[in-house]
């Protein structure tokens, strides 16, 4: 299958808070990969996912980006128009969580943004924290950069209650092939305060894997958030405080300056 047949990613996720107390979670997840120039194609070819209205498995477009019920991808083309990325129309993939049976909570969502050679643009990595608020960073990828990818920015987005404001964020990433990795470090100016970790492994895209998947990862998206909640209470019960939350960012994506290595 090519890659607008969309790919079916199946893996872990682990984090570790080394400061100032140190906690460690790790859970199995599974994500898709989709094609955004392909939805429409992947809802009449699978009958357990479909775009735009319920299923077992589903993507909803105002669940991303600006929350419009508008065209994904004309939204990302608008976002790479206002970095200065002129967008030949390449593809754009979306690596995130479906909605299953009707729900689900991307703590990250990747776009990997291409141009029609192929190449790598920019990657656009969007966060949701559990208050209901989103925020976005856009980063350029130079020319002829290799795997694993290594971009950094400033943090601007309120997460997690236990985390200060004044970190960096340096993600290194192997795109997705037959594997994928995601690896993410929090640093203030003493070093690192946490590490997350997401690996996994490539399968088709069909109606056979998401069955398996809904077997073997049953309430998938449910127990993320869920999960996020008694973490949050295991880190407090440590005697880590909570953070206020700041008004969000004055602009909704903060865009990264290329940085050539």
């Amino acid at each position: 299958m090519s890659d607008a047949d969309g790919a079916l990613y199946v893996g872990s996720v682990m984090h570790v808070r080394v400061k100032p107390r140190r906690h460690k979670l790790s859970y199995r997840l599974f994500s898709l990969l989709l094609d955004l120039d392909a939805l429409d194609a992947l809802d009449r070819r699978l009958r357990l996912f479909s775009v735009n209205r319920f299923n077992v498995f589903s993507v909803f477009e105002r669940d991303y980006g600006d929350g419009s019920d508008g065209s994904l991808k004309a939204y990302v083309a608008r976002v790479l128009a206002q970095a200065g990325l002129a967008s030949d129309g390449g593809p754009v993939r979306l690596l995130t969580m479906p909605r299953l049976f009707g729900y689900a909570f991307n703590p990250l969502s990747l776009y990997f943004c291409h141009r029609r050679d192929g190449s790598l643009m920019a990657v656009l990595y969007e966060v949701n924290n559990t208050f209901g608020q989103r925020h976005a960073y856009l980063i350029p990828v130079a020319d002829g950069a290799a795997a694993p990818l290594r971009q950094t920015a400033e943090k601007r987005f309120y997460v997690s209650p236990f985390m200060d404001m004044d970190l960096t964020y340096s993600f290194r990433i192997d795109p997705p092939a037959d594997g994928l990795r995601v690896a993410i470090v929090a640093a203030d100016g003493d070093g690192p305060v946490l590490s997350a970790v997401h690996s996994a492994q490539r399968r088709p895209l069909t109606d056979g894997t998401l069955a398996r998947a809904l077997v073997t990862h049953p309430l998938l998206t449910l127990k993320v958030i869920g999960g996020i909640h008694w973490e949050a209470l295991r880190i407090w019960a440590k005697g880590i405080r909570l953070r206020p939350r700041p008004p969000l960012p004055g602009k909704p994506i903060s865009i990264q300056p290329l940085r050539r290595s």
